[in-house]
């Protein structure tokens, strides 16, 4: 059968979840290389790591800065699919929200670099930001309500207050070996109880 003779429609979901799946690789690959090597890390870096050629991450991202928007939207997206993810595993809605805030830990070490490189697009960033409030605020609200209604933490914490004392623990670690943000910001999740 040649794609001429294939009703419309047809054989175009999979190609679909395989072309998602191939760009969410590349996307994870791409974020990785951000981490360990900064944003400005060569592409071919990335194309390793993620298996395919260089071509194909132009034909996708054509410019940096396609990809940064890209990889900053994929690591949102998989945060806040990560709450409920982890609230339903347990074992605890406070262990969960604790597993949340370090997987936000992670996305926020990227974060910081990609914004670093997107702030001279200030339009294009606070459209990004607002996003991340969007999409992840509700989420951290999630987690702490259920620990709340546990009886595990206080009442009276407020998720984007919370996000942002993390988030503000989080700026400058990549750049000072000698301050280590993930165990402040556990001190800070173990102060919520």
């Amino acid at each position: 059968m040649h794609d001429n003779d294939r009703r419309p429609g047809q054989e175009a979901r999979p190609k679909r979840a395989d072309a998602r799946r191939n760009e969410d690789t590349l996307l994870d690959a791409a974020a990785a290389i951000f981490v360990a090597s900064g944003v400005e890390a060569p592409v071919r870096d990335i194309a390793a790591k993620a298996g395919v050629g260089t071509a194909t991450i132009y034909r996708h991202f054509p410019t940096r800065a396609d990809l940064i928007i890209a990889v900053y939207r994929h690591q949102v997206e998989a945060c806040a699919e990560a709450g409920p993810a982890l609230l339903e595993a347990g074992p605890t809605p406070y262990a969960a929200l604790g597993h949340w805030i370090d997987r936000f830990v992670d996305f926020l070490v990227t974060k910081h670099g990609l914004a670093a490189v997107l702030r001279s697009d200030s339009a294009g960033f606070e459209t990004l930001h607002a996003y991340f409030l969007d999409r992840l605020v509700p989420v951290c609200a999630r987690l702490l309500d259920a620990a709340a209604a546990a009886g595990e933490i206080r009442s009276d914490i407020d998720a984007y207050e919370l996000m942002r004392g993390v988030g503000n623990l989080c700026i400058g670690a990549d750049s000072d070996t000698r301050y280590d943000a993930r165990r402040l910001v556990g001190l800070l999740v173990a102060g919520l109880r």
